[in-house]
């Protein structure tokens, strides 16, 4: 395993087994991850109150925090970054194109030590529409681009979250029968709402929380909001009486993965990693693409959330718009991404 830790008197029935944290060095008013829980996949299946009865056995004022949708610099960078300076783990949920496109961040997220799950390979509309031909290969790619992406199988968890909570009967049996975890959530922040401020999110969230005492957040890493609310919501989260739990799969994981390779362009200079396949050394593309994010109908299992758009058959997405009122730009090597607004329909 990739944390050393001190085994708790928590061994919870399931499999499941509770191990204290480190402590964050040089910051004592760190929040903080005050204990990790491994999770045995045999016994943990459907997780999240949102959708399901059974949720992770957390304590009172105990917290997950649960990212989706990403890799996208620059937020997820950021988001990385505020969670190093407060030494809190997060579990990530990453979408298989998003992987594709951003190795190092993949690598990152991982050497960082937070845990990896898979959210599809392009976070269709209505999942729950699709044939389950489309879903098996949605899932399949999915896992199969986030491991390319980690260099390494066993660095993936076996954790998934079906995209916008469209899950049925079928879906969740094939999932089961791939022996992954299923993950709802049992707070779901809505960071992703069009004129949502980063307050609104902390707000929002933390009067989700107390009306629960405990649980699994749900937040997208592809927003500029989001990585603006992050630091005041771990603030609140520690004045509010608040623990972060940290949960991985049993099962032995490399200590870390080392950086995607560098290739070159033709004139011999070094290509960004987020932009090289490093599996056929062919080049990702980097796409300008205009996005219009719908909501989808209410199904049994959850309320209207959010869809990425459809993925292209042919060029993987990049870079995928954050909802935002402004054109926002950032500098990948010598690429210049454009990430134009996107608005709900």
């Amino acid at each position: 395993m990739r944390f050393i830790v001190a085994l708790s008197v928590c061994i919870v029935a399931g499999g499941c087994i509770s191990a204290s944290a480190q402590t964050c060095p040089g910051s004592s008013e760190a929040l903080g991850t005050s204990r990790v829980l491994t999770i045995n996949p045999g016994e943990f299946t459907l997780l999240g109150t949102i959708q399901y009865k059974q949720t992770l056995p957390l304590k009172d004022h105990e917290v997950v925090i649960t990212f989706d949708d990403g890799p996208l610099p620059p937020y997820t960078n950021s988001i990385l970054d505020t969670l190093a300076s407060q030494c809190v783990k997060a579990t990530y949920f990453l979408v298989g194109e998003m992987a594709h496109a951003y190795p190092s961040v993949v690598r990152r997220i991982y050497n960082e030590g937070h845990s990896i799950g898979t959210h599809s390979e392009h976070h269709p509309r209505a999942f729950e529409r699709l044939s389950m031909r489309r879903v098996e290969r949605e899932v399949d790619d999915g896992i199969n681009s986030v491991t390319a992406a980690l260099g390494d199988a066993n660095a993936l968890s076996p954790f998934f979250r079906v995209p916008g909570f469209g899950s049925t009967n079928a879906i969740e049996r094939f999932l089961e029968g791939k022996h992954l975890v299923i993950w709802s959530a049992d707070v779901d922040t809505d960071d992703w709402w069009r004129r949502s401020t980063p307050e609104a999110i902390v707000q929002r969230a933390m009067q989700r929380l107390n009306a629960r005492g405990s649980g699994i957040i749900l937040m997208h890493d592809i927003h500029n909001k989001t990585a603006m609310a992050l630091p005041i919501l771990l603030k609140e989260l520690k004045a509010n009486g608040y623990n972060v739990v940290h949960v991985v799969a049993a099962g032995e994981r490399p200590t870390s993965i080392p950086e995607p390779i560098v290739s070159s362009t033709s004139d011999g200079k070094p290509l960004p990693a987020e932009f090289t396949d490093t599996s056929s050394g062919k080049h990702a593309s980097a796409t300008r693409q205009n996005h219009r994010i719908k909501k989808h109908s209410p199904s049994r299992h959850h309320p209207a959330h959010w869809y990425y758009p459809s993925g292209s058959n042919v060029d993987r997405m990049s870079a995928l718009g954050s909802i935002n009122d402004h054109e926002t730009h950032f500098t990948e090597g010598s690429l210049v991404i454009r990430i134009a607004p996107t608005f709900l329909s």
